[in-house]
C-alpha cells in the first residue's frame, strides 16, 4: 500500500510493557511517522520501569535522539488505584519489570511529562497526533491544567476499553480501568477527532508463534525483539487461556499502524462514556451505537480490524 504524502507527527504515551514496546518501534522506525517523544505514566508497571523500557526499547533500534519524559506516578483521582496486588503480579508476569534489551546509558528528560504535553503543544506550529496507549493520567492531568489543550491537540488516539470483552475484569479493559476517572476526563473532554481502539479491535489483529518467527527471521534488532515480546504475551495468553492457543493481540501497536493505513480498522461513530462508581463496572467503556437522545456521537470506535495487514505492516517496518 502507497504511504501517505506526509509525515505524521505523533507523541506516543506509554506504560511499556511488551506490547507498548513493539508500538515504540513501530512509531519510531516506520517511514510515514516522526515520532516526537514518549511520555510515560504508571499503568503496566510503577512508572519509573516504563520509562527505563521506553529508553531501553529506543537505544536497541539506535532512536537515542528520540526524547522519553516521565509522567505520572498515581491515579488521577485515588492513591489507593488499582489496590488489588494480584493485578500487578498478573501484569509482572505479563510484561515483566524490565525487557529483554540492553540497558540504555542515556537518561530520562529533565522535563515532567505533563509540562512537556502542554508546551509542546503550546508551541506547535505543524500538527502531532497524540496516541494513548496506557492510562489517561498524564492527559487528564493537561487537561485540567490547561482545558485549552483540547483544541490544540488535533487528534487522539486511544488504545482502552472494550465493548463486548474485558480483560481486568469482565466488564472492564486494564488501561481504563488502572485510572477510571482519567479516562472519564478525556472522553468528556470534547476532542475534535478522538479514535478508540478497543479490545474488540485488537482481539482481531492477533500475533502467533509462527508470525514471530518470521519477525525474527528478518535479522533486525527491531523483528528480533519484536518476536521476544510478543513471544512472552503468546506464553502468558495460553496460561490463561484466553486467546487461541499460540496466539496473542499486540493491543498497542494496532493503534500507530491505524495512522499508517487507516483502513486497518473499521470504525463506527458512537457515544462513549467510562463508569466510575460500579462495584461490578467500574472502568467499563459504556459505548452508545444506537444514538439514544442526549448521547451524539463524540468518537470513532474500532470495532473490526484486518490482522493479516496488520502483521504485513509490522514485518515491512521491522525489516
Amino acid at each position: 500500500m502507497a504511504l501517505p504524502a506526509m509525515t505524521c507527527k505523533l507523541i506516543l504515551d506509554v506504560d511499556t510493557g511488551a506490547d507498548d514496546a513493539v508500538a515504540i518501534m513501530l512509531a519510531a522506525l516506520h517511514p510515514a511517522l516522526d515520532l516526537v517523544a514518549c511520555t510515560t505514566v504508571n499503568g503496566n508497571l510503577p512508572v519509573p520501569y516504563c520509562t527505563a523500557n521506553t529508553l531501553r526499547v529506543l537505544d536497541h533500534i539506535g532512536r537515542q535522539d528520540i526524547e522519553v519524559y516521565e509522567g505520572a506516578s498515581h491515579p488521577f483521582a485515588r492513591d489507593d488505584f488499582p489496590v488489588a496486588s494480584a493485578v500487578r503480579d498478573s501484569a509482572g508476569k505479563l510484561h515483566g519489570e524490565v525487557l529483554p534489551v540492553t540497558d540504555s546509558k542515556r537518561a530520562k528528560a529533565d522535563m515532567d511529562a505533563v509540562d512537556f504535553l502542554i508546551e509542546t503543544y503550546r508551541a506547535a506550529t505543524d500538527e502531532v497526533t497524540l496516541v494513548a496507549v496506557a492510562p489517561l493520567t498524564n492527559i487528564a492531568h493537561a487537561l485540567t491544567r490547561d482545558p485549552g489543550l483540547v483544541k490544540r491537540i488535533p487528534e487522539i488516539v486511544i488504545m482502552g476499553g472494550g465493548h463486548a470483552i474485558g480483560n481486568i475484569t469482565p466488564s472492564a479493559e486494564f488501561n481504563i480501568w488502572c485510572d477510571p476517572e482519567a479516562a472519564r476526563v478525556v472522553f468528556h473532554a470534547g476532542f475534535e477527532k478522538l479514535t478508540l481502539v478497543p479490545l474488540d479491535a485488537t482481539h482481531q489483529a492477533v500475533v502467533s508463534n509462527a508470525s514471530c518467527a518470521r519477525l525474527e527471521a528478518l535479522g533486525t534488532p527491531a523483528g528480533a525483539a519484536a518476536s521476544r515480546f510478543i513471544r512472552r504475551c503468546i506464553a502468558f495468553c495460553d496460561q490463561l487461556g484466553t486467546m487461541q492457543p499460540g496466539t496473542a493481540p499486540v493491543h498497542d501497536a494496532l493503534c500507530v499502524a491505524f495512522l499508517v493505513e487507516p483502513s486497518i480498522i473499521t470504525t463506527t461513530r458512537a457515544h462513549v462514556d467510562v463508569e466510575t462508581k460500579g462495584e461490578l463496572t467500574i472502568g467499563r467503556t459504556v459505548i452508545n451505537c444506537d444514538r439514544r437522545p442526549g448521547l451524539l456521537p463524540d468518537c470513532d470506535v474500532a470495532f473490526g480490524a484486518d490482522g493479516d495487514r496488520f502483521l504485513e505492516l509490522l514485518l515491512r517496518t521491522f525489516a
